[in-house]
């Protein structure tokens, strides 16, 4: 099996920085950074470059360009802690919408999934949704838009993730890992964050894993899954 690339924040900022200034970006403003003290950890071809576009559009998305990628992901990163939704609708792809999943394995019959429309109102909609059912005790996850937000998908500052992976997922438990084989045809960046109280034996991790899908010149945000250690 081949070993994932590990590459230097310092390296890859860089890098980032250099593409940043040639290819287009999906926001003119408050760009985000990737976190000062985060590891990436994305796959690379045998001689560790990575593959280009050939076509002849400029304007045309290259699919296996890391950097688009990554820096769209942490643009909803941090829409996601700004909750502003009206800007992360525009990330939503127009006729998929996007899925949230509350714990790693997908369940693409029972995971709601919402419109770009529905997800620019959903703030201040009030309405209990039933979203998957809680890890060892059963009970429906029955909640709000914002009450989801704030304990599936944004219970960690993950703008600071310490380890963020490019189709690799950092942690994993005892649920299924099933993100690559239900969204196929797209990729996915993982913010992890390791465990933080010596008591729990590392057990407390948690992760945000943003999936996204090709379009002609962008990502698209199609899925949503937060990870944790499941009993």
């Amino acid at each position: 099996m081949k070993r994932p690339m590990v590459l230097s924040c310092a390296l890859c900022l860089l890098a980032g920085l250099l593409i940043g200034g040639i290819l287009p970006m999906p926001w003119d403003k408050d760009r985000p950074s990737v976190p000062a003290n985060a590891m990436l950890i994305s796959p690379a071809s045998s001689d560790g470059s990575q593959t280009g576009t050939s076509g002849s559009d400029p304007n045309a998305l290259d699919s296996q360009d890391n950097f688009s990628l990554l820096n769209t992901a942490c643009y909803a990163v941090h829409l996601f802690q700004e909750k502003d939704y009206a800007a992360l609708a525009k990330l939503v792809h127009p006729e998929r919408g996007v899925t949230f999943t509350p714990y790693s394995t997908v369940t693409p019959e029972s995971d709601l999934n919402f419109s770009p429309g529905q997800i620019e109102t959903l703030a201040a909609d009030q309405t209990v949704y039933t979203w998957g059912f809680m890890d060892g005790s059963g009970s429906p996850i029955a909640m709000t838009f914002a009450q989801y937000i704030d304990q599936y998908v944004f219970n960690a500052d993950y703008t600071q993730a310490s380890q963020i992976g490019i189709d690799q997922i950092i942690y994993t438990g005892n649920a299924l890992e099933n993100l690559s084989e239900v969204y196929t045809g797209c990729r996915f960046v993982d913010f992890s964050l390791p465990g933080r109280d010596s008591s729990s034996q590392g057990l407390d991790w948690s992760s945000l894993k943003l999936v996204f899908a090709p379009g002609e010149d962008c990502w698209y945000l199609v899925g949503v899954v937060h990870g944790q250690w499941t009993i």
